[in-house]
């Protein structure tokens, strides 16, 4: 954890820049912030797949502009500080892109800024996502050396033919090794893998993930493989296995899952005891985050209103603008009307649901505001009221888990 820097110093600074836009008052009354994250954008990869909507960009490893990205990332926290001085960082998330492009020296110098700017909490968790490529997994122990804490394997599967169907640039070879070596070298890390992929039977389904779990991974992102729009799969879609097989797909997932000793806790999250990923669990109860990078998100709370922002999307514009002290493509409040929908699609997400009260420390609004939905929601076998020691809690039924999408559309 970084001392905080004396008086007349960055922070003094920072404390007077925060425009009196943020303080204003408004219709939300929010108590003490949630907790804060950051996730920092790292936008190029080695090849662009043809399902990815991502902000990532295609670059050979030699014509990588870290450094001066590095710089653009440092000015952009720096711009930033006023937003979250004096709190304190539960978790960092380098994502891409592939973040394993970087060296590990570039990641060391990354986290070393973070932790001289902000104050990180003991026990921060740091994820790093990388490719199973060789040379990408040649760095892993540097990465750990350098601070990362845990790995997140874009595997999606170990079968070639799939993997080449996928557009990866990666081969099972490489997948079982880099496997191999995050077990080795990380004490917690994950593993994405996709199922219903163009020509996968049940069969395939169950050897890819027969193979996953041979590694005891802490943590398994188990993703459906869908045609985003703006892709390459878009314009020229596979031929994917139709929702019925789908269905049955993802029973099995869950039946071999829990089998294993890994916990559905999230729609497309699994994982061990004390495994769970503190980053996406922060999304997902409406916590703060501060996004850098090009094209990075961010939401932070103020006491009466929420603000989201997001930088500038294209890595050479995002670098100058930066540089120049203005990463912010746009902000906007968001309107107290959209707070419940904005807070229940990420809470209905997690399996256990979420006590009541939070949704009133996370958005400023009553209870009241969710009652007529939620009714809804329960009187038609979407979502269940549970009274705990510690409050109400709302939870999705077996089947508003299965139906996700119908139940959150309720809450427009």
């Amino acid at each position: 954890m970084t001392d905080t820097p004396p008086p007349g110093t960055l922070a003094e600074r920072s404390v007077l820049a925060l425009p009196d836009r943020y303080l204003r008052p408004g219709t939300l009354q929010l108590g003490a912030p949630p907790p804060l994250s950051v996730y920092v954008h790292l936008p190029w990869c080695l090849q662009k797949c043809p399902y990815c909507d991502f902000n990532s960009h295609a670059v050979t490893p030699g014509e990588l502009p870290e450094a001066r990205y590095l710089d653009a990332l440092r000015a952009d926290l720096e711009a930033s500080l006023p937003l979250v001085w004096g709190r304190g960082v539960h978790s960092v998330f380098l994502g891409g892109g592939t973040p394993s492009l970087f060296s590990p020296e570039g990641i060391a110098r990354l986290l070393s800024e973070l932790r001289t700017l902000l104050p990180l909490q003991p026990g921060c968790e740091v994820t790093l996502e990388a490719n199973p490529g060789t040379f990408e997994a040649a760095r892993f122990r540097a990465f750990r050396e350098a601070g990362v804490t845990r790995l997140s394997i874009g595997v999606q599967s170990f079968d070639d033919a799939k993997l080449k169907a996928l557009g990866r640039v990666h081969d099972r070879r490489q997948a079982l090794a880099a496997a191999e070596l995050a077990a080795e070298v990380f004490d917690t890390f994950n593993l994405d893998l996709m199922y219903a992929l163009p020509g996968q039977d049940m069969a395939g389904l169950e050897t890819d993930l027969r193979t996953a779990l041979s590694f005891a991974p802490p943590h398994l992102s188990l993703y459906h493989l869908t045609l985003e729009p703006n892709t390459a799969f878009a314009l020229k879609p596979p031929v994917l296995p139709d929702e019925d097989i789908s269905a049955e797909m993802l029973d099995r997932l869950v039946e071999l899952t829990a089998a294993a000793g890994l916990e559905r806790y999230e729609v497309s999250a699994y994982a061990r005891p004390g495994h769970r990923c503190t980053h996406n669990l922060n999304y997902w109860q409406f916590g703060d985050y501060l996004g850098l990078g090009a094209g990075a998100h961010g939401k932070l709370s103020f006491p009466h209103r929420v603000l989201r922002q997001v930088k500038w999307r294209e890595p050479a514009a995002y670098m100058r603008e930066a540089l120049a002290g203005q990463a912010v493509s746009n902000e906007q409040e968001v309107a107290r009307k959209a707070l419940p929908f904005e807070f229940m699609l990420n809470a209905l997400r997690l399996r256990e649901g979420f006590e009541l009260g939070l949704f009133g420390e996370r958005t400023g609004l009553p209870p009241s505001a969710l009652t007529a939905p939620v009714d809804q929601a329960v009187a038609r076998g979407l979502l269940e009221r549970l009274e705990t020691p510690q409050g109400p809690v709302l939870r999705p039924t077996a089947r508003g888990f299965d139906f996700l999408s119908d139940l959150q559309e309720l809450f427009l």
